[in-house]
């Protein structure tokens, strides 16, 4: 498809039909990114209140937290946003029903998510919340030189993605300029197929996670394969932490530079590098807080965990929401003049690859998915011990059932072949590395290409 078709009939066209006000959003990002900083905390405050309000009148988990911390939303000033109490995953998982306004203008959409915390999720998102994280990473694509409708190549492996693969999704990725690359099957054979399909697409960006992308770099490498890229402008990655060696392969690689995005399924797209490689806050979206483990500001520089409200998260308010993530937070400006917030370094967050019985490679997200997708799951651990032999941990809540043991073997057996052996213990609590980090994924098992 023509790019300016595509840029400017067909994706307006599709989120006008889901009702999404993407490109209405995109348009004030453009504006708000220069803004001053007092002029964006200011904005921020405005969106801040106006979430808390409906918060009060529409959902009574947080109506009830608002109004026995004292605070007076019309008074409310950024500095007195810590007044109000923390909230947590297992504060979702419980009183997800009581956090929902299911009023809320354009419907209420149910979402899954695990990601690498261990601990899955379902929660509710509305249209203004897919607007944000679709605009938000139009803008930063802008950043560096790639726009709406351009050639796409998507490295990625979540099942909603998929499973979609009747004609309709076909076409509209082709209307889109899209072509989908299944991350959760990375045997060598998969990867050279792959490599051949990014060189004939002549994408102009490729997306992925990042130890994916990396994986995929690491195989042309090695099978000594030159490409031939000479639109590609920029490969951006997700999911994890993006380590020095891996951005150095990649770069080597594909020829052009690496942008690192950081975000999840529930708090969103929350910051993205621009060309300097600074990691620039959405910060019109959301407001960051990183905390130490007293729940007190640290100074920039100082890691602590990220709290997240989302500005846009009518649907289900996240409010100062305890992401898990471990961050520092940076006291210099965008070095060109944006007035959002910048991230110093990313430190949480990384997984490990699977091996099938078959040898291939397998995305430690499609185990994830999983145990995530499971309804009494509150926190769990994946060990891959030997190639057909699986050890998972289990914190249990009260929607766990007995029933759930033999669908999650089955799964296990689907996903990583009918010799998969998995031995599932319920356990109280799961302890943390030496390192004070839970890793959700551990395999023992060495991949071969």
């Amino acid at each position: 498809m023509n790019p300016f078709v595509s840029r400017n009939i067909i994706y307006p066209l599709q989120e006008k039909l889901l009702h999404r006000p993407t490109f209405p959003y995109l348009r004030e990002l453009e504006q708000s990114q220069w803004y001053s900083r007092s002029e964006i905390e200011a904005l921020q405050l405005k969106k801040l209140q106006a979430l808390l309000r409906i918060a009060q009148r529409y959902c009574p988990w947080h109506s009830q937290r608002i109004n026995e911390s004292g605070i007076d939303i019309e008074q409310l000033s950024l500095d007195n946003l810590s007044q109000l109490p923390l909230s947590t995953r297992v504060d979702v998982q419980q009183n997800g029903e009581q956090m929902t306004w299911r009023g809320v203008p354009g419907g209420v959409f149910r979402y899954t998510t695990g990601g690498s915390s261990g601990q899955p999720l379902i929660f509710n998102f509305g249209r203004t919340r897919q607007a944000q994280d679709a605009a938000s990473r139009i803008r930063a694509r802008r950043w560096w030189g790639v726009d709406v409708g351009e050639p796409e190549v998507y490295l990625w492996g979540a099942p909603v993605e998929l499973n979609k693969t009747d004609r309709i999704k076909t076409i509209r990725d082709r209307l889109l300029n899209q072509l989908l690359l299944n991350a959760f099957q990375m045997s060598a054979e998969k990867m050279a197929d792959y490599l051949k399909a990014i060189e004939q697409f002549k994408p102009r960006c490729i997306y992925g996670y990042a130890s994916s992308v990396a994986l995929l770099a690491k195989y042309a490498q090695e099978t000594q394969t030159c490409l031939s890229l000479p639109d590609l402008k920029v490969v951006c990655t997700t999911g994890e932490p993006l380590f020095p060696e891996q951005r150095h392969l990649i770069s080597q690689v594909f020829g052009v530079p690496v942008a690192n995005e950081f975000g999840s399924r529930d708090s969103g797209l929350t910051a993205h590098e621009n060309k300097h490689h600074q990691l620039l806050q959405m910060s019109e979206s959301m407001i960051v807080e990183v905390l130490d483990q007293q729940g007190r500001a640290v100074k920039p520089g100082a890691m602590g965990e990220a709290v997240i409200t989302g500005l846009c998260s009518e649907a289900q308010p996240f409010i100062r929401y305890r992401t898990g993530d471990m961050l520092k937070l940076s006291d210099t400006a965008d070095k060109d003049g944006r007035g959002l917030h910048v991230l110093d370094a990313v430190i949480g967050r990384s997984t490990d690859f699977l091996v099938h019985q078959d040898g291939s490679i397998v995305h430690a997200l499609a185990a994830i998915y999983t145990l995530r997708e499971t309804p009494g799951v509150e926190q769990f651990k994946i060990i891959q011990q030997r190639i057909n032999e699986f050890e998972i941990l289990i914190v249990t809540n009260a929607f766990w059932k007995p029933a759930s043991l033999g669908s999650i073997e089955q799964k296990f057996k689907a996903r990583f072949g009918p010799q998969c052996r998995t031995h599932i213990r319920l356990v109280d609590s799961i302890a943390p590395e030496a390192s004070g980090k839970i890793r959700q994924v551990v395999s023992k098992v060495e991949p071969v290409f």
